[in-house]
């Protein structure tokens, strides 16, 4: 039996985890290829030989083979790629929550590499680069005409070492140049503080850490306020791109007694699985509100999907990213491994959040600093060339502004949910009825 691991992300990374790593049934066996696929097979098989023995140059037979795979790949969905042995271990690395990097969430668009966001306190965040900037150049090569993965294997390098990043900035008169030297990137998984009388805990990225910290950050904030002081809980998962699957199921399973959490259904009927809560509440049925925006995706919106269909929590922000795929990693022996779209997944009402998002109970959307009015740092799967259409997805698209001020008296989403847990504001949606939950149980 080929072992294989699924996995759940916003896009690729450099820094950050956005990839989460659970073990998965194998898929159902594929249908025998037919005469005419065998037939198509042949022709590649002939241009290869042809561009092997015939091109101006000796072509790197390798990078060619890697090419096809690649483009393969690529003409199915965002998220399906070919991991060559290097990025595969990179991969495992990176959900363990610590690695060499930059410090930044990257995707791939119009050839050009954009930053999804830099993660706080890494060399990124501290060399001035911001969400929806563009990258034309690594050490002065183009980027258009690399891959995705491509270009992350030229940003990624020894510690210590410095690296120029060319930088397209809307609103600049002309392109950026940045030096940053590369770091090991150490992601504190949970942060948390106490505002007064409410918990506060941000969940950065879901890796191997998570769900500990988690742990660890609500028995701190038990022990710094009395119960009977303490209003409530803020999650906040904006600008959290996703992570392991298995950590987004505990993650909700803290603040959940029963229920489905996520299901996740693939090409057959039979191909699905259920991940269910166990008794337990570690907040003792305390309010909580969780805080979302454009930059949460996949195991966020797993959280946010779960806790909003039971009820358990309110959403507040702006609409999540809207990626519901759920990829599988087929291991290749010594050639790397198959990263593969294989499923879907489900709130526990059964809602499909691919290429929609999370639409939160209580819309606050935050307003951009002068730096950045005019530009576009929203953000969407459904903006992702070539995505799979999602059954609820409008012509509108999933995604909103992917923006977190850096100081939290500018945080106007942050502001209502302390508002809301302290009763100074009251809406419809908070406390939410529990008794009013749309679950399909």
């Amino acid at each position: 039996m080929i072992r294989k691991v699924s996995l759940l992300f916003a896009g690729a990374l450099m820094g950050a985890s956005a990839m989460s790593l659970v073990y998965g049934a194998p898929g159902s066996t594929a249908n025998a290829a037919g005469s005419e696929t065998y037939r198509q097979l042949a022709i590649f098989g002939d241009i290869f030989e042809r561009v092997r023995s015939q091109y101006v140059t000796p072509p790197d037979e390798k990078m060619l083979v890697e090419s096809a795979i690649n483009g393969m790949l690529a003409s199915l969905d965002p998220h399906s790629s070919y991991l060559n042995p290097e990025a595969a271990k990179d991969m495992r690395v990176q959900t363990k929550g610590e690695f060499g990097g930059l410090g930044i969430e990257v995707t791939m668009e119009n050839e050009l590499v954009k930053v999804i966001t830099p993660i706080d306190d890494t060399p990124a965040a501290k060399a001035g680069v911001l969400a929806g900037d563009y990258i034309s150049a690594i050490d002065g090569e183009e980027v258009r005409g690399l891959t995705l993965t491509e270009a992350v294997d030229k940003m990624r390098g020894l510690v210590n070492t410095p690296i120029k990043l060319t930088i397209l900035r809307e609103g600049a008169d002309k392109p950026l140049e940045i030096t940053i030297v590369r770091d090991i990137i150490k992601v504190k998984a949970v942060k948390f503080r106490v505002e007064n009388d409410v918990g506060y805990m941000k969940i950065t990225s879901f890796t191997e850490k998570t769900y500990d910290d988690l742990q660890k950050a609500i028995e701190q904030i038990k022990a710094q306020v009395p119960a009977e002081k303490l209003k409530g809980y803020v999650l906040d998962l904006r600008l959290n791109p996703g992570g392991l699957l298995d950590q987004a199921v505990s993650v909700s399973d803290t603040f959940l007694d029963r229920g489905e959490i996520v299901s996740t259904r693939g090409r057959e009927a039979r191909d699905i699985s259920r991940f269910d809560a166990r008794p337990g509440d570690m907040i003792d049925g305390k309010p909580l509100i969780v805080l979302v925006n454009g930059g949460s995706a996949s195991a966020s919106e797993i959280v946010a999907g779960a806790l909003q269909d039971h009820r358990r929590a309110t959403v507040l922000g702006s609409q999540s990213f809207g990626k519901g795929s759920v990829q599988t990693i087929i291991p290749l022996a010594e050639n790397g491994a198959l990263r593969l779209t294989t499923a879907l997944y489900y709130t526990p009402a059964g809602k499909s959040i691919q290429g929609k998002g999370i639409t939160p109970d209580i819309l606050v959307d935050q307003p951009l600093p002068p730096e950045l009015q005019g530009r576009d740092v929203s953000r969407g799967e459904s903006d992702l060339k070539g995505h799979i259409k999602g059954v609820d997805e409008s012509e509108k698209g999933s995604g909103s502004a992917a923006y977190v001020p850096p100081d939290p008296k500018d945080d106007v989403q942050l502001a209502y949910a302390l508002d809301l847990l302290r009763g100074i504001r009251t809406d419809a949606a908070f406390p939410p009825n529990p008794d009013q939950a749309v679950l399909n149980q």
